[in-house]
């Protein structure tokens, strides 16, 4: 893929940007890592973050990693159906300090944006106007921006507003990449889900160009796909995954229910995710509070040994879980379909995108569809594939 070069910013298209504020953010929170997931807990932090000269863009809470950044251009990839973001433009030099902002005219791209996003215009004053996009999942706006900064906010209309919904649940796809075209497909006749959660093994080594064919074959889907990382993510020299997707953990609420994802990629959780999950736990005492990661804390039959590498992190962890009123947990790495609770919590396991499947069983390639409604989570049903 061509790689272009301007005033000393390098980027890549659809896949890695770092200019010159965020590579130095980067460095910063990531001097040396002794802990399995700190330096991707230091790569959390920096998503979202991105310059220019003239131009900044910061994104609320991470939850959108900047694909692109160019002079009148930003281009987003999204983990939630509701994010915020700021822009801010650097005055020419010499202009007076009082001087009135001029004008500034961005188009602004989110993809894996839900598929009536609109926009909205939080603090600042800017004027926009809807673009045409080519996929159902991008939602493209013409932004003038009259005052600096511009908060902006671009969501699903249903975002804010309680009552009952649908996700999708898909994990571990890895080396069926050439088959998950099906799959999609079989998602996209259930017309009543509103996104796919995704809890992990996304491809099977997580280098560049296997994520790069990943959100190709991901365009067949009519439904945004929010997702963390696993296992099978970490098996390139380096981690590109956030260049791409975004945080590994992170939190969203959608239609009053929280939607909580963890980076359990390496079989523990970070230090510094304790403490975010301790926020986020308060934030979602009094809604519908759903958890995913990748590898589960506790192997639910114990011939995989497919758990977290230290029984007391499992229980801490599904005991803050349990005190923070979790209503539903999910994960994915076991390569096959099992229904059970931890600590309380009802638990699903569901590694059903692709990858070699379990022995034990015919399920084969599945996904779940999980039904929130006022109560909390209504039901959780297994839709097969093959």
């Amino acid at each position: 893929m061509k790689r272009r070069r301007r005033q000393g910013v390098s980027r890549r298209f659809g896949g890695l940007l770092v200019g010159a504020v965020a590579a130095s953010v980067i460095a910063g929170l990531v001097p040396s890592c002794l802990r399995p997931a700190e330096d991707r807990t230091a790569r959390d932090e920096a998503v979202g973050h991105a310059a220019i000269p003239g131009l900044r863009v910061a994104v609320r809470e991470g939850l959108a990693a900047v694909r692109e950044l160019e002079e009148g251009s930003v281009r987003l990839w999204a983990s939630a159906p509701s994010i915020e973001l700021e822009l801010s433009f650097d005055e020419a030099a010499g202009a007076p300090e009082q001087a009135a902002t001029p004008p500034r005219e961005v188009e602004l791209s989110v993809r894996n944006c839900m598929p009536e996003g609109t926009l909205t215009i939080l603090e600042g004053e800017a004027q926009w106007a809807p673009l045409p996009a080519s996929l159902v999942t991008e939602c493209r706006f013409r932004v003038i921006a009259s005052s600096s900064p511009v908060v902006l906010r671009v969501a699903d209309p249903l975002a804010d507003t309680p009552g009952a919904f649908h996700f999708g649940v898909l994990s571990d796809i890895q080396e069926a990449i050439d088959r998950v075209g099906d799959v999609y497909r079989r998602i996209n006749e259930e017309p009543h889900l509103s996104f796919v959660l995704g809890a992990g093994d996304l491809t099977e080594r997580g280098s560049r160009e296997e994520l790069e064919r990943f959100q190709e074959e991901l365009e067949a889907l009519a439904l945004p796909y929010y997702t963390t990382l696993g296992n099978h993510e970490l098996g390139a020299s380096e981690t590109p995954y956030h260049d791409y997707f975004g945080r590994g953990s992170f939190s969203f609420v959608y239609r009053d229910a929280r939607f909580t994802l963890l980076d359990s990629a390496s079989a523990t959780i970070d230090p510094r995710v304790y403490e975010w999950l301790s926020d986020w736990l308060d934030l979602g005492r009094r809604q519908t509070h759903v958890v995913a990661m990748h590898i589960p804390p506790l192997d639910p039959i114990g011939v995989r040994n497919g758990a977290f590498s230290s029984r007391n992190e499992a229980s801490k962890l599904l005991g803050r879980l349990a005190r923070g009123n979790v209503d539903l947990t999910l994960y994915g790495h076991i390569h096959s379909y099992y229904r059970f609770d931890n600590a309380g919590i009802p638990a699903h396991i569901s590694g059903g995108g692709g990858a070699i499947p379990e022995r034990f069983d015919a399920l084969g390639r599945h996904f779940l569809d999980v039904r929130v409604d006022e109560r909390g989570v209504a039901g959780v049903r297994v839709v097969r594939v093959d």
